[in-house]
């Protein structure tokens, strides 16, 4: 295993805080209360997780459309170009239709980009940290996007 820079450590795990506290705050209606009337309807369940959600899917999209940018091979290029908008487009189609749905949606698009990293991984472009750190924070989402979808 490859050692992940602690920048990207420290970085993907704070990227999941959003998700932990809409989580959290579906899991506690109190604290979601407490969210609403402090911070507000954009920082409390389920809005947090969603528009958050979709913002780090295409973050992460936009990351594979660098990967594959660098890649020597014009086919192998291209055919990963081509893939990295994949997520973007789902999210964009997908996301929105009230709560349930979209969480059960972002959880599909972020299954899908863990397939597509393990792909780029297999193809040698991205970097050796990266499917690892991937992994761990994919699993993170998805236990909070599930707990909104299906709580």
């Amino acid at each position: 295993m490859t050692r992940i820079p602690l920048p990207a450590l420290i970085l993907g795990f704070a990227g999941v805080i959003p998700f932990a506290w809409g989580a959290a705050c579906i899991l506690y209606p109190e604290l979601n209360e407490w969210s609403l009337m402090t911070l507000g309807s954009r920082m409390s369940a389920p809005y947090i997780q969603l528009s958050y959600g979709l913002i780090v899917l295409c973050f992460i999209s936009g990351i594979l459309w660098g990967f594959s940018a660098t890649v020597e091979d014009d086919t192998l290029r291209a055919y990963g170009l081509g893939l990295s908008c994949l997520p973007t487009i789902w999210a964009f189609f997908m996301v929105g239709d009230g709560t349930m749905n979209s969480a059960i949606n972002l959880i599909v698009g972020f299954v899908a980009l863990l397939a597509l990293d393990v792909y780029y991984n297999y193809l040698g472009m991205n970097p050796k940290w990266w499917l690892q750190l991937r992994i761990v924070l994919t699993i993170l989402v998805v236990i909070c996007l599930g707990i909104t979808a299906f709580a």
